[in-house]
């Protein structure tokens, strides 16, 4: 199991640190043709939500890695889960469909299962 947890928390960590790179590099008006929602936030929220997902990537891996504070795994992948809330509450309010919110859904449940695993029977 513990390589599972592995496997799924680098998965994440990849598509979390992609995503807030993004948001933390790019303009909203670049954003917005693949991320309509940005019309509707403000240029630091949308740096604000990439930076919490670039950290949350961080601290999926680098306290097992480094074996410094391993207890932050599990919190950050619970970040990430917070996160992922907000993404489908957003996607919800602004009436774009279960279809939009599939993405938040799956990163989601997948940083859940991390966090269940670390806080659980698995930790670092």
């Amino acid at each position: 199991m513990n390589t599972v947890l592995w496997i799924v928390a680098a998965v994440l960590a990849v598509a979390f640190l992609g995503a807030g790179a993004m948001k933390l590099t790019k303009t909203r008006e670049q954003l917005q043709p693949q991320m309509p929602w940005v019309e509707d936030a403000s240029d630091g929220m949308v740096k604000g939500i990439g930076a919490a997902e670039a950290l949350g990537a961080l601290g999926l891996i680098l306290p097992g890695l480094t074996g410094i504070a391993p207890v932050l795994t599990p919190i950050a992948a619970t970040g990430l889960v917070v996160t992922m809330i907000g993404a489908i509450i957003t996607h919800i309010r602004r009436g774009e469909g279960l279809a939009a919110s599939v993405p938040a859904i799956v990163l989601g449940l997948l940083s859940a299962f991390v966090a269940w695993g670390r806080f659980g029977s698995y930790p670092l």
